[in-house]
């Protein structure tokens, strides 16, 4: 029988083995390069026009649409951010998906002084649900949706609303900044949303198609959101799917960087965890469900960002698979195949492509977000601490990627405050 050392020598001569070592070493380099020069392109065609103005369609209204579930703790800043926004004809809705906080109470007091209309729900059905029973009831020919625990700018619908004077355009995701900066993981997640979020959305523009709106804010043609079925309730991540219901109707999403909403992020390792677990849920079963956008030619517009989300999800498994490997192996005193404690050749080019990177967002954003040079020096701590979570979330998710999501509506599962959850 062969003892632990040879399996673990057969493994590492393996030609998997030796393709995985190469597509770990190499995907990260190359995704890089792509996502920063594109984004550049993105910033050079799109974001050099910051002081000309946009053609406007004056003739369409707004409704600002929040869904909230026991978010008594933010709701109140989220809705005075939201009913001082500077545009001529908008209205804010927000609609209680059964709270058992006082959600529903800062709603009301709102309401008494005519500044948002409510809808309360007594049953806490999810989300999706909650923003399908809303749409209805709304008078704006655009829905700006956003988060319950958002800030958004002033003048977020002055650079969002411009978009809509193209019939093809169904929604225009914003930039979503971190805003409660005071602990380590949420500094983290700062440069992350600069380096990756940013870069990524900016880089899938080019594409022409792109994988998700944000959640935390986005802007929809209201008939566009009813010609696709509105938000799918089974759906762990109903803005991902959303994203590409539209897309697959052959609508066009877009990225809008100056349309900035403030957010709150998680700031303990297991609220964070448990959100990334989620999002990656959200990605296989979306991938799941759209598998067929790769059969059929008149979807090859969303091939690149198909193949990408494969990609990083095979990245994320080799990224797993190898670092267990390699931890038994030196734990065993076998030294592996292309590992080593100190970085060399090609860990030093995969930590310099990513600084780059890192920098070259950081650069970008800078306009949007002069907090973000400040926290600069937390990126070195990004591929080393914040890379291991989302590879293992993803890896943990895997297996939605080959069954057919729940048809229950995925339901809220905040029970405490949002910085808790």
């Amino acid at each position: 029988m062969m003892d632990a050392v040879s399996v673990l020598s057969a493994i590492q001569h393996n030609p998997i083995y030796l393709v995985a070592l190469f597509f770990f070493a190499a995907y990260p380099i190359v995704t890089s390069i792509m996502w920063v020069t594109t984004a550049f392109f993105f910033r050079q065609r799109w974001e050099g026009y910051q002081d000309t103005p946009l053609a406007l369609d004056s003739s369409l209204s707004v409704s600002i649409l929040i869904p909230a579930h026991n978010e008594a703790r933010l709701l109140e800043g989220a809705l005075t951010a939201a009913c001082a926004i500077d545009y001529p004809r908008f209205e804010v809705v927000v609609v209680d998906d059964g709270s058992t906080d006082g959600t529903a109470d800062i709603i009301r007091r709102f309401a008494e002084a005519g500044k948002v209309r409510g809808i309360f729900k007594h049953t806490n059905q999810g989300k999706a649900m909650a923003l399908n029973d809303a749409l209805p009831c709304l008078n704006g020919d655009i829905v700006l949706i956003m988060d319950a625990d958002a800030e958004p700018e002033p003048d977020i619908l002055w650079h969002v609303m411009p978009h809509f004077s193209s019939a093809r355009v169904a929604a225009v995701t914003g930039n979503p900044r971190v805003r409660n900066v005071d602990t380590f993981l949420a500094r983290l997640q700062l440069m992350e949303f600069t380096s990756i979020v940013s870069l990524l959305r900016r880089s899938q523009r080019i594409w022409g198609r792109i994988v998700t709106v944000s959640g935390v804010v986005a802007a929809f043609r209201r008939n566009a959101l009813f010609d696709v079925g509105g938000f799918s309730p089974d759906m762990a991540t109903e803005d991902i799917e959303l994203t590409w219901k539209l897309q697959k109707r052959f609508w066009d999403v877009r990225y809008e960087p100056r349309a900035l909403v403030w957010m709150t992020v998680p700031s303990n390792y297991k609220a964070h965890f448990k959100q990334r677990l989620r999002w990656a849920r959200g990605l296989m079963q979306v991938l799941h469900r759209h598998a067929n956008v790769m059969r059929h030619w008149k979807y090859r517009r969303m091939w690149p960002i198909f193949i990408e989300s494969v990609l990083s999800t095979l990245w994320a498994l080799c990224f797993v698979v190898l670092s267990v490997i390699w931890i038994v192996s030196y734990s065993m005193g076998f030294p592996p195949i292309g590992a080593h404690p100190i970085p060399n050749f090609w860990g030093m080019v995969i930590a310099t492509v990513c600084m780059v990177q890192i920098i070259v967002g950081t650069l970008i954003d800078r306009t949007y977000d002069r907090a973000t040079t400040g926290y600069f020096a937390y990126a070195v701590y990004y591929p080393i601490i914040y890379w291991a979570v989302l590879q293992i979330a993803a890896v943990i998710a895997l297996p939605h990627l080959f069954k057919k999501p729940s048809r229950k509506a995925v339901k809220w599962t905040t029970r405490r405050a949002p910085l808790d959850t």
